[in-house]
This record gives C-alpha cells, structure tokens and sequence, in this order.
C-alpha cells in the first residue's frame, strides 16, 4: 500500500502494484467487457440448478476473492458490496458466480488507478450512514452496509450479511444498526484516546421507523415490533449516555446504500465518487440529510406502511408522548400527503439525476 502525504489537505491511499498483480492471475476468459460497475442488479440472485465449478476453478475463485476481500477493505471500499456476496460463495461456487467475479475484477480492470482520498473538516464530528436491504439474500436474510467520513473520503465501511432473519426492514434496519455499533463506539473512543473532544457521534437513518425504535426503544414499539429481542435496543441505551446520536436522511441521500445494493449508472459513480473522496463531504451535505426538524420520507423504500404506522405517527406528534395505531387513526398515507405538500419545493436527486445535474445545495429542509 502506498500512503500519499505529499498535500497538506489530505491523505491518499492507493494498492496499484497490488492490483495489477491481481489482474496478472487472473484468467483471460474472466476480463471480458468494459462494466461500468462491479456488480450486476442480480447480484443476489442464486441458481440452485447452476452447474459448480471443477475443482480447479474453485480454488482459483477462492483465491482472487480473498484478494479482493483484503484490496477492498484497505484502498477500494467501491468494490466491498460485490466481495461481500462472493464470499459468501466460496464454499460452493458455480458459473454464475464465476461470471460475477469477472465482472468484478474486469471493473478492476478498468479502474485500477481509483485512489482512496481522506480529509476531515472537524475531528469532533463522527458521520455514521447505515443501511439495510430487506430479505435480499437466498434464505431471506437481509444485508448491511455502514459507511463512516469526517469530511471527505469514507476511511471506514461494512458491507455484510446480516446472521438472522427479519420480519421487515425497520426491523432489518434496527438489526444493521445493532451490526456497525461496535464499530459507532470503536471510533469514538479511539478518537478521544488521541485527545480530540467529540462533539457529535451522529448516525444517518432513512428509516423514520427504525430512528423512533432506536431513541425510544420498547416504548416506540408495537405489535409488530413487541417481538425484537432487547439486545437490539443497544443502541437506545447508547443514545440515553450520549455516546452517539440517531438523525433522519431521506433515501437519495444515504450513501450507506452503497453497501446493500448493486447501484447502476448516475446514481453508483455519485456515491463512489463520494466515498472514494473525490467530492468533499461538507456541512451542507450534512444539512441536506439533517434538516430543520428531520421530515417524513415520501416513498414505499423509507416506511413499511402496515408494520409502521404505530410510531411513524409518532414521529409527528412529538412532544404528545409515544403513540400506537389502536389509539391513533392517521394512516401512513395521509402522513405522506401531508409531508409531501410541505417539502414538494425541494428536488429529491432522482430529480437530479433525471436532469443530468448534481444536488443543488439551495435545499436545506431535507
């Protein structure tokens, strides 16, 4: 690894002798194309009739896995969602991971001189985004992905398979959180061993659900919801101590994403360029995900509308107590409308994209 100290701004990081070893070992049938990024949208998808790979081509696709495993987790965190899966394919791989994997390394291939750019605006603020995709895996296990910067570049980052199933994704997304808390905390603590006072510990939610489970614990709970066991309720007691804080981020904007699903087009080279370093993570960036009052989310992705009404109704009667279905007849539709006429002014950055311009920073209420 070469670290680049040479700009007194920021630091870079770069394998690129370590990435073209990889690319020396790796069979010629494999780098075919030009993918524009390393994963298909059916990354997930598993053919059980797919013939295996001989014994030979196992072992190789084992090998550049975990050499793709320790290059992504060190100087190419835009490869980690792809690695993610195929390691969880090396005990069995077939075909269709073989082609998975080229497409992977051919993505490599093309990008092999990406450096990893680290920068920060403040050492007392800790931005944390975690995410989860609902039952995307074979067995219906959800997958998450947590990203962390403190200005620009995302030095720190997860992408996994969660280890037990969920009913739903404020429950998937509750347990992702309960995932990257070891990590939450590591940073915090490590920061302040080196003697820097932590001001803020904020952690980035799309899930309005998911926030008021996290702050309030049983008390913002359901009957959907009456069965998460309490270890995932960590975080409540975490937020109760200080130690960090939970805040709402609409979907376009949560770069945690990232880590649970395969991004196409615009949309992928936005957030790598984002968690590569090669776009700074402002105060405003975080002020877009912040907002003046965090507001509800206006689609399907961000409240599961039967399991949630309970405390996303809660979320908009603050300051009245904590609130259940059975008790407050608003439905999640009608919360919708009401949001969407106050913030229907602000562009979300589908809109962007769909004018081929960037996020305007002109927004402040997200």
């Amino acid at each position: 690894m070469t670290i680049d100290f040479s700009n007194t701004e920021f630091v870079q990081f770069y394998m690129h002798d370590f990435v073209n070893g990889i690319l020396e070992e790796t069979p010629a049938e494999l780098l075919k194309g030009i993918p524009t990024t390393p994963a298909a949208t059916h990354l997930f998808d598993i053919d059980d009739n797919a013939e295996k790979l001989d014994s030979e081509q196992a072992i190789t696709f084992h090998h550049l896995v975990a050499k793709l495993l320790y290059l992504c987790k060190r100087a190419r965190p835009d490869l980690q969602l792809a690695v993610a899966f195929l390691t969880t394919r090396v005990q069995g791989p077939d075909v269709d991971d073989w082609k998975k994997l080229g497409r992977c390394l051919t993505y490599l291939r093309e990008t092999k001189d990406e450096k990893l750019t680290l920068g920060a605006d403040d050492l007392g603020v800790i931005k944390w985004w975690i995410d989860a995709s609902f039952a995307v895996h074979k067995d219906y296990k959800s997958h998450t992905g947590a990203t962390m910067s403190l200005g620009r570049g995302h030095p720190i980052s997860m992408s996994s398979k969660q280890k037990i199933n969920t009913r739903s994704s404020t429950e998937a997304e509750l347990v992702g959180v309960n995932d990257a808390m070891s990590l939450v905390l590591w940073v915090r603590m490590f920061l302040l061993e080196q003697g820097f006072e932590v001001k803020d510990n904020v952690i980035f939610q799309d899930n309005q659900s998911t926030i008021l489970l996290a702050r309030n614990g049983r008390q913002s709970s359901g009957k959907k919801t009456r069965h998460i066991e309490i270890r995932y309720y960590f975080i409540t007691d975490n937020i109760s101590r200080g130690t960090c804080s939970v805040q709402y981020c609409p979907t376009e904007q949560m770069i945690a994403d990232f880590f649970t699903k395969p991004l196409q087009g615009s949309l992928f080279r936005w957030m790598r360029d984002k968690i590569l370093g090669k776009h700074h993570i402002g105060v405003t960036d975080s002020q877009e995900c912040v907002g003046a009052g965090a507001s509800m989310p206006t689609t399907n992705d961000d409240v599961d509308t039967e399991d949630d009404v309970d405390v996303t109704h809660a979320l908009m009667v603050e300051g009245k107590g904590f609130f259940r279905a059975d008790e407050e007849k608003e439905s999640a539709q009608q919360v919708k409308e009401k949001e969407f006429s106050q913030t229907h002014q602000c562009r979300s950055y589908s809109d962007v994209v769909k004018s081929k311009s960037f996020p305007q920073r002109s927004c402040q209420h997200f």
